[in-house]
C-alpha cells in the first residue's frame, strides 16, 4: 500500500492534536475513569478527522480507507487505549451503517454531527448472555403507532456514559431466524426509559467510560431504523470488517511503542556486568516480536488494499483481528517480563499498554469467533451433525 503525502499531512495533524491536548491529561483520565469526550472529538471534529471516509456532502472528507488506518496508526501515540478506542468506535464501529443504509434525515441529525464532533456516539450489540455470539441477544422492539418501543438492555458500551446516541441491534421481526430478525435503530440516550447509571470497572482502558445500559418501554420513532428492517445482523457484520480492521491497525503503533520502550529499558538496565539488552535471548527475542509487528502491518495494508478496492476483506480482517489480539498479549507479556520489577508497577507505561491491549482478544469477536470465521470462509468447519 503506498502512502502519499496527503496522509503525512494527516498522520502530522493527529500527533500535533495528540501532542497538545492529549497526552498532558491522559494520567488524568486513567485516575478518573474517564475522558470528557465531547471536549476531545470536538478537537478531531474541527480538523475534519472523525468523517475521512464518509462523503463531502454530509461533512466528511471523502477519502478512502487507507487514510482511516493512517489515523488509526497514530492514535496509539496517545499514551493510553482508552481514548483511541472511543474515537475508533466513532469513526468504525457506530457509524459505517448509518453513514451507508441511513436515510437523509437520519445522516442529518445523528451522523453529520457525530463527524462535526458535536455528537458522541456508541455501539449497542453485546449483551450480558449475548457477547459474540450476536444472534443470541434478546433486546426486543416493538411496534405501537409511529414509534418503537425497545426493552432490554446492552453491556459493555464504550462511552456509553457520555454518548448522545447508539446505533442499537434490536430483535424486531417475530417468528424470523435469528439471522433475519434483527433491525438496526439509532436511540437517542436521552429518551425515556433509558437507565445507564451502571458505570463499569475494567482492567484496562480506564480512560474510557464502559456502561451497563437498560432500556424500559424506551420510545424511538420507527424513522430511527437504519436501512429495511430485518437486515439489522446483516449490517452489523459490514460494520464488523472496519471495527476489525480497525482495531488491528491501531495495536500496530502500540506494539511498536511496548517493544521501544523495553528496548530502552534494557538497553540501560545493568545486571551481572552488562545490561539487559547484551543477553542474546533478550535481544534475540524483541527482534522475533518486532518481525511479528511487521508481519501484521503488513497483513492489515494487504487487507486495507483490497477494501479501498471494493472487495469483500471478511476473511483478511478476521485474520488481521486475530493476530493483532495474540500480539498484543504476547508482546505485552514479554515486555512486562524483561523490565523485572519494574514491569509490575502501573507507573510503568508498558504495564498500561497491556492491561489496554488485552480487550483486542475480545472485543469486536473473541479469538475464537474469528477463527470460526476464518474456517467457515476457508471450507474447513467441520458439517454439523443433524438431529
Amino acid at each position: 500500500m503506498k502512502f502519499t503525502e496527503e496522509h503525512a499531512l494527516l498522520r502530522k495533524t493527529v500527533n500535533q492534536i495528540i501532542d497538545k491536548h492529549i497526552n498532558p491529561h491522559v494520567d488524568e483520565w486513567e485516575a478518573a475513569g474517564a475522558f470528557p469526550a465531547h471536549q476531545v472529538f470536538k478537537l478531531f471534529g474541527d480538523q475534519g478527522l472523525l468523517g475521512l471516509k464518509y462523503p463531502e456532502e454530509h461533512g466528511g472528507a471523502g477519502l478512502d480507507y487507507s487514510y482511516t488506518v493512517a489515523m488509526a496508526e497514530e492514535l496509539s501515540n496517545i499514551n493510553c487505549g482508552g481514548v483511541p478506542l472511543a474515537i475508533g468506535v466513532q469513526t468504525d464501529m457506530c457509524t459505517p451503517a448509518l453513514a451507508r443504509f441511513g436515510s437523509d434525515y437520519l445522516k442529518k441529525t445523528y451522523l453529520e454531527p457525530s463527524i462535526a464532533g458535536d455528537m458522541v456516539g456508541c455501539i449497542g450489540v453485546s449483551e450480558v448472555g449475548a457477547g459474540s455470539d450476536v444472534a443470541s441477544i434478546k433486546t426486543h422492539a416493538r411496534k405501537d403507532g409511529d414509534d418503537f418501543i425497545i426493552n432490554g438492555g446492552k453491556m459493555w458500551i464504550t462511552s456509553g456514559y457520555q454518548a448522545d446516541w447508539m446505533c442499537c441491534l434490536v430483535n424486531t421481526v417475530d417468528g424470523a431466524p435469528a439471522h433475519k430478525n434483527k433491525s438496526l435503530i439509532v436511540v437517542p440516550l436521552d429518551t425515556k426509559g433509558v437507565d445507564r447509571s451502571t458505570k463499569l470497572d475494567k482492567l484496562g482502558m480506564r480512560s474510557s467510560d464502559t456502561a451497563q445500559i437498560f432500556f424500559e418501554d424506551v420510545r424511538v420513532p420507527q424513522r430511527n431504523l437504519i436501512g429495511q428492517e430485518g437486515y439489522g445482523f446483516v449490517y452489523q457484520m459490514m460494520q464488523f470488517q472496519e471495527e476489525r480492521l480497525w482495531g488491528a491497525a491501531n495495536s500496530i503503533r502500540a506494539l511498536e511503542r511496548m517493544l521501544e520502550m523495553t528496548t530502552d529499558y534494557t538497553r540501560q538496565r545493568q545486571v551481572f556486568g552488562g545490561s539487559v539488552l547484551d543477553n542474546q535471548y533478550v535481544h534475540f527475542k524483541l527482534a522475533e516480536l518486532a518481525t511479528e509487528v511487521e508481519a501484521l502491518r503488513a497483513l492489515v495494508y494487504r487487507a486495507t488494499e483490497l477494501y479501498v478496492s471494493g472487495k469483500d476483506v471478511t476473511k483478511l480482517a478476521s485474520m488481521a483481528k486475530l493476530k493483532s489480539g495474540r500480539l498484543c498479549r504476547e508482546v505485552g507479556d514479554w515486555c512486562i517480563q524483561f523490565h523485572g520489577g519494574m514491569g509490575y508497577m502501573n507507573e510503568n507505561p508498558v504495564v498500561r499498554g497491556y492491561r489496554d491491549a488485552r480487550l483486542v482478544s475480545i472485543g469486536g469477536g473473541a479469538d475464537e469467533v474469528m477463527l470460526g470465521i476464518i474456517c467457515k470462509l476457508m471450507g474447513t468447519l467441520p458439517k454439523r451433525k443433524k438431529d
